[in-house]
C-alpha cells in the first residue's frame, strides 16, 4: 500500500516536495516512481529511482528542477519539485515495483504493480 501526499496550489516559479510511504514493504531492491496525469490524457512517466544503487530517471521536461529521492530509513520516496510551472499541474502518482528497472524500462507505468492514491499539484498566479 502506497500513499502520496504534499501536493496543493502553489504559484509559478515556487516549489513542493511529494513524498510517498510505503506500508507493509520495503523497496531495497526495487524500484519506485512518480506519474502524473491531467483530464484526458495517459498518465506520462516524471521520475524513478532504483533503490538498490540510488540511479535516478527524469522526463527531459523536468531534468533540473525535480528531484526524487529515497529515504531507507523510513521507507519513503519523495519528489522535490522546484520552479514550478503551470504546464506541471496534474495528479501526481507514486508506484512500485520490486525489480530493480533498467533506465530503459523506468518510464513504462506497466512495469509497477503497486500505485498510490495521487496527490493533486496546481501551479497557477
Amino acid at each position: 500500500q502506497l500513499q502520496a501526499c504534499g501536493g496543493g496550489l502553489v504559484q509559478p516559479g515556487v516549489s513542493l516536495r511529494l513524498s510517498c510511504a510505503a506500508a507493509g514493504r520495503t523497496f531495497s531492491t526495487g524500484t519506485t516512481g512518480w506519474f502524473r496525469q491531467t483530464p484526458g490524457q495517459e498518465r506520462e512517466f516524471v521520475a524513478a529511482i532504483r533503490w538498490a544503487d540510488k540511479s535516478t530517471g527524469y522526463r527531459d521536461s523536468v531534468k533540473g528542477r525535480f528531484t526524487i529521492s529515497r529515504d531507507t530509513s523510513k521507507n519513503t520516496m519523495h519528489l522535490q519539485m522546484n520552479s514550478l510551472k503551470p504546464e506541471d499541474t496534474a495528479v501526481y502518482y507514486c508506484a512500485a515495483t520490486t525489480k530493480g528497472l533498467i533506465s530503459s524500462s523506468r518510464s513504462s507505468a506497466n512495469l509497477y504493480h503497486a500505485w498510490g492514491q495521487g496527490t493533486e499539484v496546481t501551479v497557477s498566479s
